[in-house]
């Protein structure tokens, strides 16, 4: 008989601890019973503290069976799981099918799903944290208004990801994904066309890095957002890597923060600003006398 769980399918990204928590935090604050399939956030986040665990937290075999019998499945990986959708759908199971929740437009999106799906309202204290992402983005907004991005990864992670950047007025440039398909491309395409910020961007379904390579160096852009691989792109063509996208194997304990929902969304805005603020700094000259305090003062 069906009960009135939800299931949740995330996919595995570079954020995969502090994502999961924030999923799980979000679910709580609705009360609402959630089944992740799967969860590997405690495996990657297993504490120090005397006791052996080979495999610490998860999802269960017996939690996998009882997902069949859930009410509905929000599932993040429309191009990735499609599959897993199309099985659910063939149980009778509603599915609601989304992107990564990134940013303002992508988080309202998966909380007005569980909030339909529960019957609740939307939680007071998301309603804060969302008027507080939009305030920190409109404080920031004038540093990467109009700075060019170049993304890569996951096909659902960069619908996340440049949503996020067109709404801070900032301009996606190249958007590839290795194994994006022609609808994931079109899909793109429609979401850069309703925003100004858009319209000069391109999308690359079925490209890989060396076609970044290329594309960096005709159509050179200020930032990279993309995975560790990134770092040699960032050695040849000089644009600025923020890693952002699994796997992050050079850098230490990315995976334990959120990059999604409102809290995420301030968790990538900082990374952002981060970036261009190293960047400016490595590439002004020596202040003189009289500004120095304007150089402090951001």
């Amino acid at each position: 008989m069906p009960d009135e769980s939800i299931n949740f399918i995330g996919g595995f990204d570079g954020f995969v601890v502090g994502n999961m928590k924030e999923i799980k935090r979000i679910f709580d604050l609705f009360g609402a019973k959630v089944n992740i399939v799967c969860d590997p956030s405690e495996v990657w986040n297993t504490p120090t503290d005397g006791e052996f665990r080979m495999y610490d937290g998860g999802t269960t075999k017996e939690e996998v069976k009882r997902a069949l019998h859930a009410k509905a499945t929000i599932v993040f990986q429309e191009y990735c799981c499609e599959k897993t959708t199309k099985y659910l759908r063939e149980k009778g199971q509603e599915v609601v099918v989304l992107n990564a929740p990134v940013g303002v437009a992508g988080t309202d999106e998966f909380l007005m799903a569980i909030s339909r799906l529960t019957g609740k309202p939307v939680p007071a204290v998301l309603e804060l944290e969302r008027g507080q992402l939009v305030d920190a983005m409109a404080d920031s907004q004038a540093h990467l208004h109009g700075k060019k991005y170049a993304l890569y990864g996951d096909p659902d992670q960069m619908i996340g990801y440049s949503r996020f950047i067109l709404e801070l007025g900032a301009e996606p440039t190249h958007i590839l994904a290795t194994n994006g398909t022609e609808d994931w491309a079109k899909k793109v395409r429609a979401m850069l066309e309703a925003s100004p910020y858009g319209k000069d961007c391109k999308v690359y379904p079925k490209r890989d890095l060396w076609h970044m390579r290329s594309l960096l160096f005709t159509e050179p852009v200020d930032f990279l957002i993309g995975n560790t691989y990134g770092k040699y792109l960032e050695r040849d063509t000089g644009a600025p890597l923020i890693r952002l996208v699994f796997p992050i194997f050079d850098r230490h304990h990315y995976h334990r923060f959120p990059t999604w929902g409102y809290d995420g969304g301030l968790r990538l805005l900082t990374m952002l600003l981060d970036e261009f603020f190293e960047t400016l700094d490595a590439n002004t000259n020596i202040p003189s006398k009289t500004d120095y305090s304007f150089d402090i003062i951001r």
